[in-house]
């Protein structure tokens, strides 16, 4: 090992972060030393206090200085001053999650020797730091009257030399001491402080509940704004090739446009409303579409050019607003799908029985695979997505020369 690793660790950065670290524990100590040093007083001088008022005395104050290690707070604290200073990557803990037994007891046994050690090196610090620079400090005529009277072990005050060279040797022993107490916290910090099982299942299921939510708002941006870019996209085309021979036609394509429009811009605010939400604001109450709103959805296709020949059985508003809300984007799905890669007319049954809701939707294709799948990859998903969190069936792609998208979706009558 060459000189200049050696004394790596005594200059290191981590090595003064890790002392603050430990030095932290020092003061949080205190009180504790405090304590002990009072109860000590009492129970050993023999003071006027009455025995039982000491020891109950005592109990209460056993109790306030157990509590504070067993805390949830104490242990979030402890981690943040892990990962600032001992630079351990420890996960935060789970909001609203409460730690178990095995948990607190894991964090008090850190707190308590994190204490011990923190008093130790404050101890440390305050006797060997100003003996060691005073024993350096006599070998240049300072303050050598302190050290000439006294002995330390086989040294005495005419051993100016020797005593230096302890002075040094405490110094560094000092520092090599923090250097290894601070890489032994960080090592430890993990195995007292990191998750336990139940604690990374709580963490987990958040990051599922996060990722369900993104999921479920990418589905709707793209079912409700990449339908309604494509109305107004085969509008626009419609209306460009009949701009000079049918100016009526041109004027119910813009006024399609413009209402579908306003559809996409409510139904985007509504979605960005979610995403901005936080703590008490309100999010955006933009109605969601459900299957009430299909007579206009299967309006807009037709507007648009898109035969759609549509049978329903059944009162919507017997369907639960879930189911409603996943059917209606089902079928927006299908039918934006058929305009964009099917020929010929749309086939839609809706079938609204007493314990599910069955729909189907049949177009024809212009191949009987698709020419370019991934650019429909998002919303198929998006349909097994909304179908397998309610427990149905689905059914999607080619059936000869037909696409088909037939879908189960079960509720209870009523709910």
């Amino acid at each position: 090992m060459t000189p200049r690793a050696a004394l790596a660790p005594l200059v290191a950065g981590s090595t003064w972060r890790r002392g603050v670290f430990l030095l932290l524990g020092g003061v949080l100590a205190l009180p504790y030393g405090l304590l002990g040093v009072t109860f000590t007083q009492l129970l050993l001088d023999g003071s006027e206090v009455p025995r039982p008022l000491v020891y109950a005395l005592l109990v209460i104050a056993l109790l306030i200085a157990v509590v504070p290690l067993l805390l949830d707070g104490s242990r979030a604290l402890e981690i943040a001053a892990v990962r600032a200073l001992l630079g351990v990557d420890l996960p935060e803990p789970t909001p609203g999650h409460h730690g178990d037994r095995e948990t607190r007891l894991r964090s008090a046994l850190w707190i308590a020797t994190h204490l011990i050690i923190g008093a130790l090196v404050m101890v440390a610090l305050i006797t060997a730091v100003p003996m060691a620079l005073a024993f350096i400090a006599q070998q240049f005529g300072i303050g050598a009257e302190l050290t000439s009277r006294e002995r330390f072990g086989p040294l005495d005050g005419r051993d100016s030399g020797w005593l230096t060279v302890a002075g040094m040797a405490l110094l560094v022993g000092l520092g090599y001491a923090v250097a290894g107490l601070g890489a032994l916290a960080g090592s430890m910090a993990p195995v007292l402080l990191g998750p336990a099982p139940a604690e990374r299942i709580a963490a987990l299921e958040a990051q599922a509940t996060r990722l369900a939510e993104r999921n479920r708002l990418a589905r709707e941006l793209h079912d409700s704004v990449g339908h309604a870019l494509t109305v107004a996209t085969l509008q626009a085309g419609a209306a460009r090739e009949v701009l000079d021979t049918d100016p009526a036609f041109v004027r119910r394509a813009l006024t399609a446009i413009e209402d579908v429009g306003r559809t996409a811009m409510d139904e985007l605010d509504h979605v960005l409303g979610l995403l901005r939400e936080t703590g008490g604001d309100r999010p955006s109450v933009a109605p969601q579409r459900t299957l009430a709103d299909l007579d206009r959805l299967v309006t807009d296709a037709r507007d648009a050019g898109l035969a759609v020949h549509a049978q329903r059985a059944g009162d919507p508003a017997r369907v639960p607003a879930a189911v409603s809300r996943e059917g209606y984007r089902i079928v927006q799905e299908g039918l934006t799908n058929a305009a964009r890669y099917g020929r010929g007319p749309v086939t839609l049954r809706l079938d609204l029985h007493p314990d599910a809701l069955e729909l189907e939707l049949i177009n024809a294709v212009e191949h009987p695979e698709p020419a370019d799948p991934g650019r429909g990859g998002r919303g198929l998903d998006g349909m097994r997505e909304r179908v397998l969190l309610l427990g149905g069936r689905l059914t999607v792609g080619p059936d000869g020369d037909r696409w088909l998208i037939r879908a189960r979706l079960p509720y209870e009558d009523g709910r």
